[in-house]
């Protein structure tokens, strides 16, 4: 075993990692600890930042005593975080100064869609996504004005502000770093592509006070020292991105063409589209063009289209309904079975993407009869979410203009045979499952921090240390793959349509469409 690794961190929306990553590319000693998500109404979801904090510090604490006790030096410190979730803090306490805003949160969704008319065209083509749903800006400039605490600790200017890597860097490092990386300023919606700079016109029409904002930096880069005394051990932080490129850069993704489905809270397919950002971003407002990482002063473009509940819905279903024990015992029903019998699962529970951004979209489990059995409901569940991934994965090849080659999955639902199996009928489109693929984001993280000569030369040296991927090859035919992507879509056509119509989704197991689902 190599003495010298990578301390990588991944904080994620339901949880929070770390591990230690040595040259081989092995992930050692996994800690995780829960973390809780609130949803106190409709539109809004939010978190503690302390406690996504004081978690991070616990993990971090126990991965670096094990890699002690093993021999090993942590020679350095990576970070991967969930995208455009935002604090507000007390730079002079460090406590947050109100819950932190979650990025499935569109609860200034119809204020986005009155920017939209005037905005929409031209942040499709420098930012590479339109207002949006959800803007940490917006949310922060609210919070500006309308929360007693936040305006006060403003105008004492001593309020902070950023996204998670920014959260967590500034309490991490001895420097009290103040910044934002490349992937994660993406997310946030205020990021010139081409320029590694802040839309900062855009920014400034949401009323966010502009003196605010951290100050960028690439994906790789010194990001100061690490304290020890908050997780025991000092060592220089040399990358902070976000979870979903760092799972593509884990999963080896690293060429044009190539795409990853990274399965979390929410189910993210990205395709790498080389140097140069694609030209056709404007077709699709729901799929995004994103930085896929920028280090040594070069950008790597992408496209992105997610589903912003899948794995969140299958703990909804398991907890909230407590129809499962949990998302395995989901997989192992859905194998005993090749067809839901009509029953269909939609999972937007915080809205759709595809084929248009729609926050008012709801879930729907519909097309139960006297027949229908757990595992039929299981076997739902699971194609919902893989004609979600069809449909990000059908999107990005549109808006890319490329052919994918294949899709590499990862995250804890990869794991799941039957939803990978469904996912390569969908799409038609093969699917490769790496080797411990559920921890891809701390892997990619590692390789980000790792690939200037501290462990690898390159991260193409780095990504050579992966294993050979299990393939799941599409099984059904072409025809039948064309009828159930057609009776999909025509589902969600028809939940676009009740939205505006106010109506209620069909209930039949014998609707047309429910049939046509089943089938093949």
């Amino acid at each position: 075993m190599s003495s010298t690794a990578i301390l990588a961190i991944d904080e994620g929306t339901t949880g929070t990692r770390a591990a230690w990553v040595t040259a081989d590319g092995i992930v050692h000693d996994l800690e995780y600890r829960r973390l809780a998500v609130s949803t106190p109404r409709f539109g809004v979801v939010e978190q503690d930042a302390g406690e996504i904090l004081e978690k991070t510090f616990e993990v971090c604490r126990a991965a670096a005593a094990r890699a002690a006790a093993a021999g090993v030096r942590i020679a350095a410190v990576a970070l991967a975080t969930q995208r455009a979730t935002a604090v507000l803090w007390d730079t002079a306490t460090g406590r947050a100064l109100a819950p932190a805003m979650v990025w499935q949160d569109c609860r200034h969704a119809d204020e986005l869609a009155a920017l939209g008319p005037e905005w929409d065209r031209a942040l499709m083509a420098e930012v590479g996504r339109p207002t949006g749903v959800r803007s940490p800006y917006l949310w922060a400039a609210h919070k500006v004005r309308e929360d007693p605490g936040v305006a006060q600790a403003h105008r004492a200017g001593r309020l902070g502000f950023g996204t998670i890597e920014t959260w967590l860097l500034w309490n991490l490092a001895v420097e009290r770093t103040y910044a934002a990386t490349a992937t994660n300023v993406t997310s946030a919606g205020g990021y010139v592509l081409a320029e590694h700079a802040y839309h900062r016109d855009w920014i400034a029409a949401l009323g966010f006070p502009l003196e605010l904002l951290p100050e960028l930096r690439q994906d790789a880069d010194f990001l100061g020292h690490t304290d020890p005394a908050k997780i025991g051990v000092s060592a220089p932080i040399l990358a902070a991105m976000g979870d979903q490129h760092a799972g593509a850069v884990g999963l080896g993704c690293l060429e044009q063409g190539q795409a990853m489905c990274v399965h979390g809270t929410g189910s993210f397919v990205d395709l790498i589209t080389g140097t140069e950002p694609p030209v056709r971003s404007v077709l699709r407002p729901g799929t995004l063009t994103v930085t896929g990482w920028r280090r040594k002063q070069e950008t790597v473009y992408a496209v992105e289209t997610f589903t912003a509940t899948s794995g969140s819905a299958l703990d909804w279903v398991c907890n909230t309904l407590g129809w499962f024990d949990s998302a395995q015992s989901i997989s192992k029903l859905a194998a005993s079975t090749t067809t839901s019998n009509g029953i269909v699962f939609v999972p937007a529970l915080a809205g759709i993407r595809t084929p248009m951004v729609e926050s008012r979209v709801k879930a729907s489990l519909t097309g139960f009869s006297m027949s229908s059995t757990r595992a039929e409901v299981a076997y739902a569940v699971l194609e919902g979410i893989a004609q979600s991934v069809a449909d990000s994965a059908e999107a990005n090849a549109e808006v890319a203009g490329l052919d994918v080659t294949h899709i590499v999955v990862g995250g804890g639902l990869s794991s799941s045979d039957p939803l990978i199996q469904m996912q390569a009928d969908l799409t038609g489109i093969a699917m490769r499952r790496l080797p411990d693929s559920g921890v891809a984001s701390l892997r990619g993280a590692a390789f980000m921090a790792g690939a200037d000569g501290l462990l690898w030369n390159s991260l193409a040296e780095a990504a050579s240390t992966l294993g050979v991927a299990e393939v799941f090859e599409p099984r059904v035919a072409d025809d039948c793959r064309r009828s159930r992507r057609a009776a999909w879509k025509a589902r969600i056509a028809a939940e676009l349509e009740l939205v505006e119509s106010g109506g209620a989704p069909p209930q039949s197991a014998n609707d047309p469409v429910h049939k046509q689902l089943s089938e093949g």
